[in-house]
């Protein structure tokens, strides 16, 4: 989940990162009451998931409390790369910022590790930094198991060369950073700029923040860090009855039992629908082991519930779940929505294959729902499932 900057800086504050203060509105008029409280004048930086805001123009200084008002107006319902803008924060100005750094803590998947990234170069895109001057973007892995100590601390300041002047407070950061990173379990934390002050001061100008939805079970305050109104409702509803659901841009819904089984669908798939007018996969649903009726029944009910969708394509290997359990639960699932006034009109291709796959076979043979179509391989259901979108776009 990533968060908005506002979530970003309060979340820093939370566990003791230096930030200016800010409020984030959703008004014009609200606007000035906040920047007489933030001393008469205020930035105002419009909240959305996107870099280059300030190129747009959804960054502006506000001299005072009616200019905070006409400049608020001026951000919110602003277009920023496809992205409407809904809040804006205002947040106290800084005084002039002498140097501007980055730093950042991210999962390094390729290596299985942690990593901590830094540069004197900040303020700008770092993808640019670390393309044109990769030398000024120091890179150093993190043990999950030590973490950073003071000590951690000063290596990545050193390798990134930070002033001898700012050297123990970016250290410092760091350390904080860190404790950050570990306590909301975070995937990413970046600040960029990372400012040193007129003053000599070392604060957070902007934050960017990614959580690990996966530790929502123990992070019950996460929950309400969540943009409910910009989530897909149909991710929001496969959600809710707790399936691995992304929305894509396509027309074969796709249901398979495990994440690598799916992603390969998806290719077969695509592949496929280049043939039949160029159909793509509408969806990712995993509904891993267990693919009872109701889990079933669950799934097709928010495929379904897509127009973009125009035939399903489920695609199970049975293992510990038998196939018979699966076709089972695709019967039982399409007499669950029949009967909760959802019944299914659009076609079903199934492929079956692995444990008790020729009597789960046998079951969907003897069920003879109109509307399910029986494809014993993988690129045949797929190729199936293409040309029944293709037909009905």
């Amino acid at each position: 989940m990533d968060l908005f900057e506002y979530q970003a800086r309060d979340l820093f504050a939370k566990h003791g990162v230096p930030v200016l203060a800010g409020e984030v509105i959703d008004t014009p008029e609200a606007a000035r009451a906040v920047t007489e409280r933030l001393g008469g004048r205020s930035v105002v930086k419009a909240q959305v998931k996107v870099g280059g805001r300030g190129k747009a123009g959804g960054v502006k200084l506000a001299s005072s409390p009616d200019d905070a008002v006409e400049k608020a107006g001026q951000i919110l319902g602003m277009d920023i790369k496809g992205h409407t803008v809904h809040k804006v924060m205002l947040a106290e100005t800084a005084p002039d910022i002498a140097e501007e750094y980055y730093v950042s803590y991210l999962l390094d998947r390729t290596n299985r590790t942690f990593l901590a990234m830094a540069s004197v170069e900040g303020g700008m895109d770092i993808e640019e930094v670390a393309a044109t001057k990769p030398e000024a973007l120091a890179k150093i892995p993190i043990d999950a198991n030590d973490g950073v100590s003071q000590e951690k601390a000063a290596e990545i300041v050193a390798a990134a060369k930070f002033p001898a002047e700012v050297a123990d407070q970016v250290a410092d950061i760091l350390v904080t950073l860190w404790k950050t990173f570990i306590a909301e379990d975070a995937l990413l934390i970046e600040v960029n700029p990372l400012a040193k002050l007129a003053d000599g001061r070392v604060i957070a100008l902007d934050g960017k923040v990614s959580l690990d939805e996966n530790a929502d079970f123990r992070q019950p305050d996460h929950e309400a860090l969540e943009d409910k109104a910009a989530a897909n409702p149909l991710e929001a509803a496969a959600k809710a009855k707790n399936l691995n659901y992304v929305k894509l841009d396509g027309e074969v819904g796709i249901i398979g039992n495990g994440a690598g089984l799916v992603m390969s669908t998806l290719d077969v798939v695509a592949y496929a629908g280049e043939g039949h007018s160029g159909v793509k996969p509408a969806n990712f649903l995993d509904i891993g082991g267990g693919a009872s009726a109701e889990v079933m029944a669950n799934g097709l009910e928010i495929i379904l519930g897509d127009p973009d969708v125009k035939s399903v394509f489920v695609n199970v290997f049975g293992g510990i779940t038998a196939c018979d359990e699966v076709a089972n639960g695709i019967v039982q699932a399409l007499e669950l929505l029949k009967n909760k006034g959802e019944a299914v009109t659009k076609p079903l291709v199934v492929r079956l294959d692995g444990n008790n796959a020729e009597l789960g076979r046998k079951i969907l043979s003897d069920a003879n729902h109109p509307l399910v179509q029986r494809v014993d391989t993988m690129d045949g259901a797929a190729d199936k499932a293409a040309e029944l979108a293709a037909a009905a776009k």
